[in-house]
């Protein structure tokens, strides 16, 4: 069986990527399509719309044929290790291709450009630490250093567009780990990434689709804009927990943690760099939500997305110790749901996996499953105190979904 691998966040699972998950079956004449997702907490420094479960059964009964999570550890990093950690994920699974989404549309503009960085190195390392050094956010300074040492005869990718960023470093991971796997993308179509407005056609963005949720609570508004089983699995979340999750949900947890923690405990969090820690604890006080300190928090040298991830991490009280400690891999594949054309798959390369997968917690012990399940539990704080511990609960008690395509119908 021939597999393809995308990496997902699904929140929520919506018409771009169903339309994405049909194009990468088409282009890669897959047998199988395995989705690696993170779970609780995403790349952007973002709490998961719902719980990974919901949002595995969205992918399941849209087409997924299997699932495995993204550990914490690499779910909440930037672009270069989120792709790192996902790579080796779908290569430890032997897919043979990846397939992503860009605003590019075109594989061979990324070949060339990881080419060119690979044979420019230290060019492109010189011009970075001189873009830092004038005080530019890491992005800001890779763009600047980037576009330093290409010419006008060099047809790359614009590096300035999200989806291109990432799909360039899964590229670059597959060539770092020395993996066999393809590489495909797939141009996005419908709104852009951080399109805040409902399109008009029936492709929106992710973005565009929380927004409308939180701002108006009626799951009919986006009957146009995500596959039907998304819409029964967020109406079925919301009537079970009340609540969908977002930052604001958990600002008086952050606050807390800033205001109790001392300046040199929080210089111990991961990704707070160069004084930050002074920052967040001038800022937090004065701050009525979760908006406004990032406001306040916010500079040139710190991009939203850079501070969002720094508060997830105060948030689970993940210190650089423990992130530098973890292996640059996943030490195992945690399986979170899968159809009969997965299971035929798993059945067929399990043997040869070089990497344990995990169907039960109980079965492994791994600080980067520590990790896992701290982010479960402090994702869980959101709730009524009611929900919570069925929630604790669940993260160890629910066994990989089994979903039967041909009854529509998940197995228990």
């Amino acid at each position: 069986m021939k597999a393809t691998g995308l990496v997902v966040e699904y929140n929520p699972f919506h018409n771009g990527h169903y339309y994405h998950l049909q194009m990468a079956k088409e282009k890669t004449k897959a047998d199988c399509i395995i989705a690696v997702m993170s779970g609780y907490f995403l790349q952007r420094g973002e709490p998961a719309l719902v719980s990974k479960w919901a949002r595995a059964k969205m992918a399941l009964e849209s087409g997924v044929d299997l699932i495995v999570e993204l550990p914490y550890a690499f779910s909440t990093q930037s672009a270069e290790y989120f792709a790192k950690g996902s790579i080796a994920i779908l290569d430890a699974l032997r897919c043979q291709s990846v397939c992503f989404g860009s605003e590019q549309g075109d594989i061979e503009p990324f070949k060339r450009t990881l080419d060119l960085l690979t044979k420019k190195k230290e060019e492109y390392n010189v011009a970075l630490k001189y873009a830092l050094d004038k005080g530019h956010s890491y992005p800001k300074a890779k763009s600047i250093a980037f576009h330093t040492i290409i010419g006008p005869e060099d047809f790359v990718v614009d590096l300035s567009q999200p989806n291109n960023i990432l799909g360039f470093q899964y590229l670059n991971a597959i060539h770092t780990l020395g993996s066999k796997m393809s590489a495909e993308t797939i141009k996005r179509i419908g709104g852009g990434y951080h399109d805040e407005t409902l399109h008009q056609s029936s492709i929106s963005s992710a973005t565009s689709i929380r927004k409308a949720l939180f701002e108006h609570q009626d799951l009919s508004s986006l009957l146009e804009s995500i596959p039907k089983p998304t819409y029964h699995h967020l109406n079925d979340y919301f009537e079970s927990h009340q609540h969908f999750h977002r930052w604001e949900s958990y600002f008086p947890l952050l606050k807390y943690a800033i205001l109790t923690k001392t300046k040199s405990e929080l210089a111990n969090i991961y990704e707070v760099e160069e004084g930050l820690e002074h920052r967040l604890k001038s800022k937090i006080k004065s701050s009525e939500s979760f908006h406004s300190f990032l406001h306040a928090v916010k500079t040139k040298r710190y991009t939203r997305t850079r501070l969002q991830r720094v508060c997830v991490h105060i948030l689970t009280n993940t210190t650089k110790e423990q992130m530098d400690n973890l292996p640059n891999q996943a030490p195992y594949i945690r399986l979170l749901g899968m159809n009969r054309k997965g299971q035929q798959y798993l059945k067929k390369v399990k043997k040869s996996l070089d990497i344990p997968l995990v169907a039960k917690l109980s079965a492994v012990e791994h600080p980067l499953l520590d990790m896992d399940i701290k982010a479960a539990n402090v994702y869980a704080l959101a709730l009524d105190s009611r929900k919570q511990e069925p929630f604790f609960i669940q993260e160890y008690a629910t066994a990989p979904l089994r979903f039967d395509e041909e009854r529509k119908t998940f197995l228990t």
